[in-house]
């Protein structure tokens, strides 16, 4: 595994298709907590409670799921982990990220952090890779 989740050793990760490098780590020190993903010069900050709502979703989703990320600006495709990412129906009520203006692509940058912890399998195809979960 490529780093602990701390701000001073983040996790080091590629998008699904391997195009583009950025880092996460964790912000317990928030309220709430928050995964700080950084991608060249923007931060996105995403509740850290998406690493297991995600997981919980998608062992109960039992298959594979398209990613469909999008930007916050852009309507996210259904039945995509971006949609349920937004949706006023998941366990937080709506948006997992948490900066106006880049609440978006939930789809492109959590599932390979879960991956990295082992708890997903992800496909890395050039485009409409999709996910499901490994039961812990």
């Amino acid at each position: 595994m490529s780093g602990t989740g701390t701000a001073s050793d983040p996790w080091q990760l590629k998008t699904p298709p391997g195009t583009g490098e950025y880092t996460i780590h964790r912000d317990d020190a928030s309220d709430p907590p928050l995964l700080v993903c950084q991608v060249g010069k923007t931060r996105l900050t995403y509740l850290a409670r998406a690493i297991d709502d995600l997981h919980a979703m998608l062992v109960a989703h039992g298959d594979w799921m398209p990613l469909g990320a999008a930007d916050e600006q852009k309507p996210a495709k259904p039945d995509t982990v971006e949609a349920w990412g937004r949706d006023p129906a998941n366990p937080v009520g709506g948006w997992y990220g948490q900066r106006k203006g880049y609440r978006g692509r939930f789809g492109m940058y959590l599932p390979p952090l879960l991956e990295e912890l082992g708890l997903v399998e992800l496909e890395h195809n050039a485009r409409n890779n999709r996910v499901r979960a490994v039961p812990k």
